[in-house]
């Protein structure tokens, strides 16, 4: 069976689009200036599901690059009260119950920024800053672009240029998810530092999209008790630098390794990456997200309308 995605299905679009969309984002973050965190501040990056994890792996990049502390908190769990230079709020649709409770919390006590996709969203007006990435928003319930260029926008922030990861990303889309993953029947993601949001994304992607389990941790932690359910018909997944042994570890189970590289750590081995080279993370987590469209089609599912979500929670 083909686990080639649906190209009919807005989320198989947005996917697709996302080397266009980390161009643009890298651009707009040369233009917004004082909107994103300055060297030095001490920042927390706050989200809800998707939007929590890409401020997970924000704030792990900024502290690795020297620019200054940085927390990742779900909306929900920020502690008001703590002292922030500054606070950056990321939600799609601006509409997110708990991350406008925080900024109503927030207001006139830090500097706060929203990263948002509708320029309509009624966050921008109840924070300091607000920056609209109008290009990645999605008609899918299912987060992908939008998340995957809010990180670009704010690596580019840090200074980084994005060229090899957009490179990446065009061939990781013209290559698909790694050849018969789609059949594994389960899939555990790791990933050290900053490539660890980005396995917890991973892990989001196959249960929103394709109700599969998936599970996600730290990759140092993974011999300290999920190894337990490794076995031949399911995977393990690695984001970034492979620890030393781990290979060898998981394939005593029996289960299939999948790794790539990290651009600001070391190279991996496992199952090759797209075109049988390594790809920077976030360029592996597109295929991750190709993974979850292939599976949710494997299993007659709509992806571009999982069971149970709505494109945002908004509370009574």
């Amino acid at each position: 069976m083909s686990t080639a995605p649906r190209t009919g299905s807005h989320t198989a679009a947005e996917i697709a689009s996302q080397p266009h969309c980390w161009r643009r984002a890298a651009e707009l973050a040369g233009t917004v200036g004082a909107a994103l965190p300055a060297t030095g501040e001490r920042v927390a990056v706050v989200g809800c599901g998707t939007s929590w994890f890409m401020a997970q792996s924000y704030a792990a990049l900024r502290e690795a690059a020297g620019a200054g502390e940085s927390d990742a908190w779900p909306a929900s769990g920020f502690p008001v009260g703590r002292r922030y230079d500054r606070v950056v709020l990321i939600s799609r649709s601006g509409t997110t119950t708990e991350v406008r409770e925080l900024a109503a919390a927030l207001r006139g006590t830090v500097p706060t920024t929203a990263v948002v996709a509708d320029p309509a969203s009624p966050l921008t007006g109840e924070v300091d800053e607000g920056v609209v990435l109008g290009h990645a928003d999605e008609r899918s319930v299912v987060q992908t672009r939008f998340a995957t260029s809010a990180l670009a926008l704010l690596r580019a922030g840090l200074g980084e240029r994005l060229d090899a990861a957009v490179a990446d990303a065009e061939r990781a889309v013209a290559a698909g998810p790694p050849p018969g993953l789609a059949e594994a029947r389960q899939i555990t993601f790791l990933g050290s530092g900053w490539c660890h949001g980005l396995a917890q994304e991973a892990a989001l992607k196959l249960r929103e999209a394709a109700g599969a389990w998936s599970e996600a941790y730290p990759a140092m932690e993974y011999r300290h008790g999920p190894i337990s359910i490794a076995e031949p018909g399911r995977a393990v997944w690695v984001f970034g630098g492979l620890p030393v042994g781990l290979a060898a570890d998981v394939a005593a189970t029996g289960a299939e390794l999948v790794a790539g590289s990290d651009p600001h750590g070391s190279t991996s081995a496992g199952t090759p990456a797209a075109g049988g080279e390594p790809l920077d993370p976030m360029a592996d987590l597109v295929r991750a997200q190709l993974l979850a469209l292939a599976v949710a089609e494997r299993r007659g599912l709509d992806a571009d309308r999982p069971r149970h979500l709505t494109r945002a929670v908004v509370l009574p």
